[in-house]
């Protein structure tokens, strides 16, 4: 059983990513369906946000049940939340939604980086037009990946009381393989990684050529291009420290090794709800017209 000193503090911080996850996304989905049905079409960006906001909201939904009954029901989140259906969306929300802020940084990095090479400039002019195939195909990747860890099998034949307490010595050869089992199944998460950090990576190579290449150009065409690269990089590298700690959270917490109760358990719960939320609030903040319709929503703008 959750003590009750170490509850409290995650209840409130938990309550607060989550108010502000669901009020961030569920704006993102509003604001760009309103477009949908004020053109009649979608761009493939408002597709992508589309998208990112309905993932994140599945996501914290699924955290949500997760925290609540951890803390006020135990003997039922030990039972039903360690499910097979529960951790099929567990894995399915976390891949989609780390695949997804892939797909956004890697249009980041194709729309703003300078590079020349060929195969670049191919992928920049066409990246709108892939985008859907994109998001399609980090849909089915992460349905794959819920599904083989669902295969897996390891929170079936776990027993009960390993839930509620670290049973890391008491764990039979078979038991151990099935954990690596499903840990092997999420490292697929490390290619979505990799291509994050990678797109990082061709920012700051395109910022460094940039400055150099540019020396004797305008002054002021050079800062219009320059503050270009350096807030695509801001909210790329937001995104990735976002990214990181999540999946280094969600890996820690499918081991099912972490004492249930224990501050670390309820620490690795905060900081994978602080994912789906603050993703989103960068998002908003790194984009204008997100900016003022938010901030009409919340009634900060003055009536002209």
């Amino acid at each position: 059983m959750a003590s009750s000193l170490s509850a409290i503090p995650h209840v409130i911080i938990m309550s607060a990513e989550f108010i502000t996850g669901i009020t961030v996304n569920g704006f993102l989905i509003i604001v760009n369906c309103k477009e949908l049905i004020k053109s009649r079409k979608l761009t493939p960006m408002q597709l992508l946000f589309i998208c990112i906001g309905m993932s994140r909201f599945g996501l914290l939904m699924v955290l949500m049940v997760q925290s609540f009954f951890s803390v006020f029901f135990p003997f039922f989140y030990k039972v039903k939340v360690y499910g097979a259906a529960m951790l099929f969306f567990w894995m399915f929300f976390s891949s989609v939604s780390l695949w997804f802020a892939t797909c956004l940084s890697a249009f980041y990095c194709l729309k703003i980086s300078g590079f020349t090479q060929p195969y670049f400039l191919w992928l920049k002019f066409r990246i709108s037009k892939l985008m859907p195939w994109l998001l399609l195909g980090s849909f089915l990747a992460s349905m794959s990946t819920a599904a083989l860890g669902i295969e897996a099998d390891y929170p079936k034949n776990i027993d009960s009381d390993d839930v509620l307490k670290n049973a890391t010595l008491k764990r039979t050869g078979p038991k151990i393989r099935q954990i690596n089992e499903v840990l092997l199944v999420n490292l697929a998460l490390l290619f979505p990684l990799a291509v994050f950090v990678m797109c990082t990576f061709m920012l700051f190579i395109s910022l460094y050529k940039h400055t150099h290449r540019m020396q004797n150009g305008s002054h002021g065409v050079r800062n219009a291009s320059t503050e270009a690269h350096i807030n695509a990089l801001k909210t790329v590298i937001t995104f990735f420290c976002f990214f990181i700690s999540y999946f280094a959270a969600f890996m820690a917490n499918m081991t099912f090794s972490v004492p249930y109760g224990s501050h670390c358990f309820f620490v690795l719960k905060d900081i994978m709800a602080a994912f789906p939320s603050g993703h989103s609030i960068i998002i908003i903040l790194s984009n204008s017209k997100f900016q003022q319709s938010f901030r009409r929503l919340l009634c900060l703008k003055k009536n002209q």
